[in-house]
């Protein structure tokens, strides 16, 4: 499998990668970073740019910083480095979800802003990304403008990244007291994408009942996407197993499950109802080992089980 022919360039600023950008016709120049998606569909010429615009060595697009305020993560920062930053220590559904991406050789390559970038429907990242709030920073001929999650994604593959624009880095608030959050999933072997992925995060109050809850969907819909009527459901509950089981056994409205060769729709809602319970009760665990002391005097158990906990 060859690739049809393409122009490449490596610019030297993220300036002049815009004006790389911008010196093409719509459309027909794509960013490299980790190419762990855009290659495989280029050999397969599923996807033919007539350039490619390499930003991988451009400084200051990888890394992760911590403030008070945000933590903030680079582009480029690659999988493999969101699964063992110590940056990233109060926050374990990163190294939750980068551990199950793929294959070891994709996630030292491929990139966290690529995943958000390139949009497919079955990606792991775009879940956590909608369910810890991120903003997508983004760069180009107008300057820099930030993004919600919520508005990133607008179809199969596809973002409210413009033309010229370059995603650069991930915004997201930092750690809450009584918070927590977790990353469940269901993978498909062949690809290892995500059949059903659901990110789930949860703030309690001084009582160790749910204050917020924000939950993130891929591989469901055609666009990842909050499960924002369970999340309404959710607030004041006590999340003990059996109230989760419940309340995600009532159903999601917001999903609109894609029936293919992979699962029918119908699997898709029972496997949405099971990993929505178990990506929640990770939560939970977590956000209350963050508060010791708030009465609990056992964990929070699935069919008579404990949760496992990674």
């Amino acid at each position: 499998m060859i690739p049809a022919a393409f122009e490449y360039l490596r610019p030297r600023s993220l300036e002049e990668a815009v004006a790389c950008l911008l010196q093409r016709e719509p459309g027909t120049a794509a960013i490299l970073a980790g190419g762990m998606s855009l290659i495989p569909a280029m050999k397969l010429r599923l996807a033919r740019p007539a350039t490619l615009v390499d930003i991988v060595r451009l400084r200051g697009l990888a890394g992760i910083v911590r403030s008070a305020e945000h933590l903030r993560i680079g582009a480029l920062t690659t999988h493999a480095a969101l699964g063992g930053a110590p940056e990233l220590a109060r926050y374990p559904v990163f190294a939750e979800t980068a551990g199950v991406v793929a294959d070891p050789q994709i996630r030292h390559r491929g990139t966290l802003g690529g995943s958000l970038a390139y949009a497919h429907p079955a990606a792991d990242w775009p879940a956590v990304f909608l369910a810890l709030q991120g903003e997508a920073q983004l760069f180009g001929p107008q300057g820099r403008r930030s993004v919600p999650a919520e508005d990133f994604f607008t179809g199969i593959f596809e973002t409210t990244i413009g033309a010229g624009e370059i995603l650069t880095e991930i915004r997201f608030p930092s750690v809450r007291e009584r918070s927590g959050a977790a990353y469940s999933r269901m993978c498909l072997q062949a690809s290892g994408m995500a059949l059903v992925g659901v990110a789930a995060q949860i703030m309690l109050d001084a009582e160790g009942r749910i204050d917020h809850a924000s939950i993130g969907v891929t591989g469901v819909n055609a666009v990842p996407f909050r499960a924002r009527s369970l999340e309404m459901r959710l607030r004041g509950v006590l999340p003990a197993a059996a109230a989760l089981r419940d309340l995600c056994a009532t159903g999601i409205p917001e999903a609109e499950p894609l029936s293919d060769p992979h699962a029918a729709a119908d699997y898709r809602l029972q496997m949405l109802r099971i990993h929505a319970e178990r990506a929640l009760g990770r939560a939970f665990e977590r956000a209350r080992a963050a508060v010791p002391g708030l009465g609990y005097s056992a964990p929070v158990t699935r069919d008579g089980e404990p949760v496992v906990r990674p």
